[in-house]
Parts: structure tokens; C-alpha cells; sequence
């Protein structure tokens, strides 16, 4: 069973699953469990910009059926040998004795005073509002993660060392093949918006975008909106604030414009990892120099067939769960790919 969420979870619990075509792969949207989080999800809207809203469960089952996945929303068709997350946030308590992994999707929210609460009262993760306890909660058998630095980072937050084994992470592990694109600008500074304001946290996008004007210090710009934002809203504050003949695109493959930017200007959005592998100038609400020590392995596209491999042994291991990863040997593929240096 792969739990999944946005389309950028979703898409990478299918890439892994391509790898285990022996095994009986179903894929359950995240689901509320606790009369809490059902409460929340049903009567409030403080769920809406979080992957448990409805329109998240809708694009990520589309995306199943086009590509003729099977589907058991809430896991009760099957009883289930492994269970894979996209979060372990939310981790129904159905699932509690069955054999976990977690993958790691991509960037983690920065720990805010909300954070230390959350954790000091031992609260559910989700109280956080946000995902910067997103593979901290050493719920799951196995957490497979980006980096040598996410490793690190998890482990001081409260995560086993021992549970944590350095995969890469699908979509974001092989970024040189967005070199040779069909994207028809070049040399601009780009910028990638974040939906902070559809998930309830504070921006002043006015000071963000003239911000990123005066960086951008007449150069061309492009815009590229997160999905999750109100599109019309975002654009018109573009189109306001930043210089005319400002390019603003709210779909179209992001890695591709990334590719042929000069600059990236980002926010709270994974994507300044693309930017940071393919050797561009980046600039983010977090620290650039850590980001690039937590930056997603290179390993040319091989991170699905790595968690694959662990997903296949962890199965196939007939001894209690404890003692797995004692005797499991981890070995990493690594495919050919050109290096690229930082800017």
C-alpha cells in the first residue's frame, strides 16, 4: 500500500511502485483516522490547504487512474505486508503493527515557536499546521530520505539514526535531463512562488514581488505560480507590482524553466533544489549554504529502484521487524549522469 498526497507524492510512490511490479501495489489517498482529524477535515476548513482536503485526494486518484493503478481509499479492501508513506504526520492507527516506510518528498518546512509546542506537549505532529515535523516522529520502520544533511537534520529532531538510510528521492535525483528542454525563453531571472497564504501562514507577496523586481534589476522576469494558489489573485499582483512584459505561468514544466534561467528566486518551494543542482544562482527564505548541505543525491534517476529495493527486502524478511535493518545491506544504484557544478 502507498499513502500518498500532492501530485509531487503521488507521482514518486508511483515511480517506486514501477519497480516492485511482482508485488500487488495498491495506493490509498492520506486519510483522517482520529475522531479529532475526521472532525477537522468535515467541519472546518482548516484542512483545505493541507493534502487531506478533498481537491488533493481528486487530482492525486486522477493521476492513479490514468496511469491504471488500483486504488482501496482508507486500506480496508486488503490486509496489507508493507505500507509506504508520504507522511508520517498522520499515520492510522490500523497501520501501527504492519512493517512502514517512510520517503522523504522534498523540502521541510522550517521549525517555527508553533513547532517547539507541538512537541513539548506532545501533541500530533499535525498541530503544527505545517510539515516541519514531516519525518520526525520516528513512527515508521524505515525512513528514506534525500540527503546525507536531511539524514542529519532528522536525526537531531528525534528520528532513529538507525532507521534512516540515504536513497535520494524521486523527481528531484536526476535534474540534468532538464538541460535539453523546449522551453522558449532563456536568461531571465525566474521566480517560484509559494501557496503560503492558501495554507493559512502570513506573506506580503506586494513586498515579495517588489523584492524580486529589484533584484532582478531589470532584467527579464518569469513567474511561475505554485499550483496550489489562487491563480487570478497571484497574477494580478504580479502584473501590478512587477515591470510590464513580466512572464507569469501557472502550469508548464517548472524544472525546464528553471533550466534556462539565470537566477532562481525562490521561497519556501523544493524547487530551489533544482536550481542548486543545476548550478544556479539561487536565493530562498532559508539558508542558502544549508540548503546546499541538504540538497537532494544525484544519482541519475535511481532513487525509486533504491526504495524499491528496500521496500522488496523489508517484505520478503521473515524475522521480527526490530531486527531488519540489523542484517539488511543497503546497495545503492548510482546511473550515469553528467556532473554539474555549483554557480
Amino acid at each position: 500500500m502507498f499513502i500518498t498526497g500532492s501530485i509531487n507524492q503521488t507521482s514518486q510512490m508511483h515511480e517506486i511502485s514501477k519497480h516492485l511490479g511482482d508485488y500487488d501495489c495498491w495506493f490509498s489517498h492520506l486519510f483522517p483516522d482520529t475522531t479529532l482529524l475526521k472532525a477537522v477535515v468535515k467541519y472546518t476548513r482548516l484542512a483545505e490547504g493541507t493534502v487531506l482536503a478533498d481537491h488533493f485526494r481528486t487530482k492525486a486518484e486522477n493521476f492513479l487512474q490514468q496511469h491504471g493503478m488500483q486504488i482501496d481509499y482508507e486500506g480496508n479492501k486488503n490486509k496489507y505486508d508493507l505500507v509506504v508513506f508520504c507522511t508520517d504526520m498522520v499515520v492510522a492507527e490500523k497501520f501501527r503493527q504492519t512493517k512502514t516506510i517512510w520517503v522523504q518528498e522534498g523540502m521541510i518546512d522550517k521549525l517555527t515557536f508553533l513547532t517547539g509546542i507541538v512537541k513539548a506537549l506532545s501533541l500530533p505532529p499535525y498541530f503544527t499546521a505545517d510539515t516541519s515535523l514531516n519525518g520526525s516522529t520516528n513512527i515508521c520502520d524505515i525512513y528514506c530520505t534525500a540527503s546525507e544533511g536531511y539524514k542529519n537534520y532528522f536525526t537531531k529532531l528525534g528520528t532513529d539514526a538507525g532507521k534512516l538510510i540515504v536513497t535520494g528521492i524521486p523527481n528531484y535525483d536526476n535534474q540534468c535531463q532538464y538541460i535539453d528542454n523546449d522551453f522558449p525563453y532563456h536568461n531571465y531571472v525566474m521566480v517560484a512562488t509559494t501557496d503560503m497564504r492558501e495554507t493559512y501562514r502570513f506573506e506580503n507577496r506586494r513586498a515579495f514581488i517588489k523584492k524580486a523586481v529589484k533584484m532582478a534589476n531589470g532584467r527579464q522576469m518569469l513567474f511561475k505560480l505554485h499550483p496550489n494558489e489562487k491563480i487570478e489573485r497571484a497574477e494580478a499582483e504580479i502584473r501590478k507590482y512587477a515591470p510590464a512584459g513580466t512572464l507569469v505561468y501557472n502550469c508548464g514544466n517548472t524544472n525546464h524553466m528553471i533550466a534556462n534561467c539565470s537566477e532562481l528566486i525562490t521561497q519556501y518551494s523544493t524547487v530551489v533544489y533544482t536550481g542548486i543542482a543545476l548550478g544556479k544562482k539561487v536565493y530562498s527564505y532559508f539558508d542558502v549554504e544549508e540548503l546546499k548541505r541538504l540538497a537532494p543525491i544525484q544519482n541519475g534517476g535511481a532513487s525509486a529502484k533504491n526504495i524499491a529495493q528496500i521496500c522488496s527486502s523489508y517484505i520478503n524478511f521473515a524475522g521480527k521487524k526490530e531486527d531488519f535493518l540489523t542484517e539488511f545491506t543497503f546497495q545503492p544504484e548510482i546511473m550515469q549522469f553528467p556532473e554539474v557544478q555549483y554557480a
